[in-house]
């Protein structure tokens, strides 16, 4: 690519959008060490295609798309985990302590979901996108969406043992 301006509308896009995208794949990948390896892969293949992407409409769609297709493909290539030393045991008030109980229950539980299950999820309710916007990410039907959305939730429910809400089940 030619050094000039897509270079520096490249880097001024991917320091303006860097936080937000790592967010995003942490919430995929449920873990930091992956999901920065997942956007600095999505971003540095996304240089390389910058002076197509950025004539797009939406050029953070395109590279969120790209992220999940990294999240969904990143066992064909190994991600090198390091894991670190135990957390040292501080004193917390007790209602933080249960706050944190039920973040890492829900946290566990999200990541035993499947990839296409765990992804809409988390931009259903962490990303707060609409379900049309759900289907043009990750490239699939609005009816897919719904069922992965449902299929997830129970699965949710079932793992957090919480009751089902606003199902009825015969008699």
């Amino acid at each position: 690519m030619p050094v000039g301006r897509d270079e520096d509308s490249f880097a001024d896009f991917a320091r303006a959008r860097l936080p937000a995208l790592l967010r995003y794949a942490y919430l995929l990948c449920g873990n930091r060490a992956t999901a920065e390896e997942v956007v600095q892969l999505t971003l540095a293949r996304t240089y390389a295609a910058w002076p197509g992407v950025r004539t797009k409409a939406n050029p953070e769609a395109y590279v969120r798309r790209a992220i999940v297709n990294a999240f969904f493909n990143r066992r064909r290539r190994p991600i090198r985990e390091h894991p670190v030393a135990d957390v040292p045991d501080i004193a917390a008030p007790q209602d933080a302590v249960h706050r944190y109980d039920e973040q890492a229950a829900m946290w566990s539980a999200l990541g035993e979901l499947p990839d296409r299950q765990r992804a809409v999820l988390v931009l259903r309710y962490y990303e707060d996108l609409t379900e049309a916007e759900i289907a043009a990410t990750l490239g699939c039907s609005l009816g897919t969406v719904k069922s992965q959305a449902s299929r997830g939730l129970d699965k949710l429910r079932r793992a957090l043992r919480l009751p089902d809400e606003g199902k009825v089940r015969p008699s």
